[in-house]
């Protein structure tokens, strides 16, 4: 390597060093680092012969500290104002698949419902999304609708577990309302009772019509 190639090499090894190992508070001044440097690599080159370059070597130094010095500053910045980023959500926001499982097998096991039939409504309603709002104003991973919620003792919908429960339980009282009858209680549970009621049975709503049938084939699959 020549003499340029070493000195713009310590530049850059001793620097990144310098400054990945200096704390962001210290005092001690960028430069003094490769003052030090260039200074001990100059007088171990006193006695060595550019042949003849030396004056053109030293004006490149220039260039190569300019140009190491931008690097080591893009380096530097993104070292210090880059923070160290913890995970600031709430539960309410993450919850592990692990998680949302166990939520579920215990709303099954409260509810007396088949945990299958719970998931495949939590699939066509938010696939498994707990922050997912509807055009409609439903939320969560049943998504309910915010009156709805209210009804149901929840405080908020988007906590993954007051949701699931909730859902449930409602998706449990409209079974026992329709005897048992799984399509019936999916047409409720996503156009209102009401309206079972008013058509005496599923609405003719091409909505609620692919719903049930979405939901009862991922069930029964």
């Amino acid at each position: 390597m020549n003499s340029l190639g070493q000195i713009k090499a310590l530049l850059e090894l001793h620097s990144l060093q310098n400054f990945s190992e200096q704390p962001s508070n210290s005092s001690t001044p960028a430069s003094s680092s490769f003052a030090s440097l260039l200074q001990e690599f100059v007088q171990s080159q006193n006695t060595i012969s550019f042949n003849g370059q030396t004056e053109n070597a030293l004006n490149a130094l220039g260039q190569v500290f300019q140009n190491n010095q931008a690097y080591i500053q893009h380096y530097l910045t993104d070292k210090v104002s880059t923070p160290n980023i913890q995970e600031t959500s709430s539960p309410t926001v993450m919850k592990t698949g692990a998680s949302i499982e166990k939520i579920i097998e215990r709303a099954a096991e409260t509810y007396q419902l088949p945990s299958k039939l719970i998931k495949s409504i939590i699939r066509h309603e938010s696939n498994f999304n707990s922050r997912a709002v509807s055009g409609a104003g439903a939320s969560g991973l049943m998504q309910l609708m915010p009156a709805t919620a209210r009804g149901l003792g929840v405080t908020d919908i988007m906590d993954p577990e007051q949701n699931v429960m909730a859902g449930t339980k409602y998706l449990r009282s409209m079974l026992d309302k329709y005897q048992g009858n799984i399509k019936l209680a999916l047409a409720a549970y996503n156009a209102g009772p009401g309206n079972v009621d008013k058509y005496g049975g599923i609405p003719p709503f091409k909505e609620t019509q692919n719903y049930v049938r979405k939901v009862t084939d991922t069930y029964l699959s």
